[in-house]
């Protein structure tokens, strides 16, 4: 949803800007509307490519739909910006994170988005039915619904989720969701966000921990431990 309503936004602004019709729009007036954005907004390259990038699949949509005859975007190139180092979580802080847990939900969500490396997107969309504990897995839905299913293979985080369902679940009736809230309804990914902030403030952590940092350290230790490239590609 959150990634439709990004591209509305995206095109819809640059129709607002533009506006003559889409037929007669060239590449001319693609590659000015994103210099005066940039301009305008003061922003980066990065944010300057997802907008071209939306704009070509817009475009390229129009050209196979037959609404024009060609792309004025496919002349404009991908915008090259500096390869970002992305941080990773130390196991001293994931300890201290963990230490500071009030709550078993959160201990179970630290520890789970840390040894699977799962998106939070799906960690949130999760229900009981999904994780099989005998089995020691779950079945997680990315993006585009792609199913797959990750391995849970830590006993103690096993052991973390299982006392979480038992003891928290009791208090709720007819809630399908893993991780709820007291009414019954599945957490946001804001939710954990605004979770995963409050424990960093607490510890004192000097890092702005996010959800999606865990995915990357997951993976580091993939590969620090000689785990093969494509394997892990597969399990992400």
């Amino acid at each position: 949803d959150r990634t439709i309503q990004y591209y509305r936004v995206t095109i819809e602004h640059m129709l607002k800007r533009i506006t003559i019709p889409l037929r007669q729009i060239a590449t001319e007036d693609i590659r000015q509307y994103l210099i005066d954005y940039q301009k305008i907004n003061n922003c980066g390259k990065v944010t300057i490519d997802n907008i071209r990038r939306n704009l070509s699949s817009f475009f390229s949509w129009l050209e196979e739909e037959d609404h024009i005859l060609k792309s004025p975007v496919k002349r404009i190139h991908k915008i090259k910006t500096k390869t970002v180092v992305k941080e990773v979580i130390s196991d001293e802080s994931i300890e201290i994170l963990r230490d500071n847990c009030k709550e078993k939900r959160d201990l179970a969500i630290i520890d789970l988005l840390f040894s699977t490396g799962m998106r939070v997107g799906e960690l949130v969309n999760l229900d009981i039915a999904d994780i099989d504990f005998n089995e020691r897995e779950c079945i997680v839905y990315g993006k585009g619904d792609k199913e797959r299913l990750i391995q849970i293979g830590n006993d103690a985080v096993i052991h973390i989720l299982e006392e979480y369902k038992n003891n928290y679940h009791s208090e709720i009736q007819n809630c399908k969701h893993f991780f709820a809230n007291q009414s019954g309804n599945a957490l946001s990914d804001q939710a954990v966000r605004r979770m995963i902030n409050k424990y960093t403030s607490l510890a004192a952590i000097d890092l702005h921990i996010t959800p999606h940092m865990f995915r990357h350290t997951f993976a580091t230790c993939l590969l620090e431990a000689d785990v093969d490239i494509r394997y892990i590609q597969e399990m992400l």
